[in-house]
């Protein structure tokens, strides 16, 4: 009798732990994946800065030596891309936010 009121006993206990431990791993696969969506969005956004500093160099390059017309359409083909990998950087960041919550979601469901 004893020994089956342990064994109810341990179940439960391993049942609850189990249980916690789903749920923290979860969380950690979580966190992780929006980590990775956080360092991609930075990559890219510092890609883009890189990108825009080169043609403001050859923008100015330009109109210190007369191309203004040309100028300005490098000044304005360096902010588009700029700005294309900055919203580029965050859907990339979403997409991975919405993997984490969703591995977690399902993850507590088991």
């Amino acid at each position: 009798m004893n020994r089956h009121r342990t064994l109810g006993l341990a179940a439960l206990l391993f049942g609850t732990i189990g249980t916690a431990t789903a749920g923290d791993y979860g969380d950690r696969v979580d966190r992780r994946l929006d980590r990775k969506g956080d360092r991609i969005e930075h990559r890219l956004d510092a890609k883009g800065d890189r990108i825009e500093q080169r043609y403001d160099r050859r923008t100015d390059w330009a109109d210190r030596h007369g191309y203004h017309h040309a100028a300005d359409h490098l000044d304005a083909r360096g902010d588009r891309i700029d700005r294309r990998l900055d919203h580029q950087g965050e859907r990339v960041e979403a997409r991975w936010d919405r993997r984490g919550d969703r591995f977690d979601r399902r993850w507590d469901r088991r």
